[in-house]
């Protein structure tokens, strides 16, 4: 069974095409990405494919992630590339979604129902579905859904400090993302650091191109996350604003006179890193202009405030996990792809028992998982890519199986 994969980030849509024999036996056939989507600054979007030996790459303006879905989907039809099912993940599932489901009338309408808990997110991945649906007719899809993951967070961490009256009515809590990919992490770090994952303590950063979380994990599950109800709480994101005193928002409703709708738009996409600096939402393009005069000031700021919270959050798990860390863990694009954005936040983690090596560091791959600590590190430093679309195959394997 050949399963088309679908991953869209707020700015990067990936799909890979598994060759699913076997939770044991999985082939990948076909790995694309399409970068920046929708991303102002000074580097154009492109889409790459890695497919039968050969990599292309086509630099294009890439608006928004229908065009890209579509374009993938050209690709794949172009080149007669086979494919049985298709695995689709969404990010926020709310109260309708605790686990994978398979795309059918009723799940359809949940999913409608669901877009406006995440509103940077949800919509992308619909669109894509309904791109992949018009394209690929005839042949299941699936969703695998990121906030089921973090259901083993107690009431303590997931609960707002609000009316208990409120709360029960519109399930207010924090449901926290990035589950997939924090899945796979948890799958591999036990193999890797020999430690049953029972046993298992860490802090896992995932630090992506758009969106961005943090996640402290006590005997192998997740105990807190930095994302809550939305993902735009928590770390400073490309576009995203991260934590803010809600005041902020009434002051703009209430006494400048900005509509809601507006005022959503202005946190999840005009604020963040893109905020800040004034000029992009990467943070790679904003360390490259860092001493360009013309952004100097404000690129400088965008990055010390960014490494700022990302310590903040990975310090108070610290302190959440009682200072028993077995390992601090980098993933997705920046995480592994950013070895400065590394060494600046482990710079002065020493009290921690995270000591950094800067060759280590430097020598890292994007591609595969390294050990980067210090020898005089008492805490594993680590870098792993995420397999995100790999996690999706596999789910879909198993509920395509339960299926049938």
């Amino acid at each position: 069974m050949h399963i088309l994969v679908f991953n869209g980030g707020s700015s990067s849509l990936s799909y890979k095409v598994f060759d699913f024999r076997s939770a044991r036996e999985v082939r990948l056939v076909l790995k694309g990405k399409a970068h920046r989507v929708g991303v102002k600054g000074t580097e154009r979007s492109y889409i790459e494919n890695h497919w039968n030996g050969k990599t292309t790459k086509e630099v294009l303006d890439i608006p928004d992630h229908k065009t890209a879905a579509c374009l993938a989907a050209e690709y794949i039809v172009k080149n007669n590339i086979p494919v049985d099912a298709v695995g689709h993940r969404f990010v926020h599932g709310g109260e309708y979604f605790k686990q994978s489901a398979i795309l059918d009338r009723d799940s359809l309408s949940k999913i409608k129902k669901c877009l406006p808990l995440a509103p940077l997110h949800n919509p992308i991945s619909f669109h894509v579905i309904n791109e992949a649906r018009r394209v690929f007719a005839d042949i299941p899809h699936y969703v695998v859904i990121d906030s089921a993951f973090h259901s083993t967070i107690e009431p303590r961490a997931y609960r707002y400090a609000l009316p208990h009256k409120v709360v029960e009515k519109y399930k207010f809590r924090r449901f926290g993302f990035h589950g997939i990919s924090y899945s796979y992490v948890c799958d591999r770090m036990p193999k890797m650091l020999n430690i049953p994952s029972e046993k298992l303590n860490m802090i896992v950063c995932h630090l992506g191109t758009g969106g961005a979380s943090v996640m402290a994990v006590r005997s192998g599950a997740s105990i807190d996350t930095s994302m809550g109800f939305s993902p735009n709480s928590g770390l400073i994101m490309s576009t995203r604003s991260g934590d803010i005193d809600p005041a902020v928002i009434l002051y703009l409703v209430r006494e400048r006179g900005m509509k809601p709708l507006d005022v959503e738009a202005m946190l999840n996409n005009k604020s963040g890193l893109r905020g800040i600096s004034g000029f992009s939402s990467d943070i790679t393009d904003i360390i490259k202009n860092m001493k360009d005069p013309q952004y100097e000031a404000r690129a400088a700021l965008a990055l010390e405030m960014y490494i700022q919270r990302l310590k903040g959050y990975i310090g108070s798990y610290v302190m959440a996990l009682g200072g028993k860390v077995d390992a601090l863990v980098f993933t997705d694009d920046i995480g592994v792809g950013n070895p400065f954005i590394r060494q600046r936040v482990c710079a002065s983690l020493g009290w921690a028992g995270m000591v950094i090596d800067p060759v280590k560091n430097d020598q890292a791959r994007s591609d595969a998982a390294a050990f980067i600590q210090a020898a005089s590190s008492k805490v594993a430093i680590v870098s792993i890519p995420t397999e995100e679309e790999l996690m999706i195959c596999l789910e879909g394997g198993r509920i395509l199986g339960e299926k049938t």
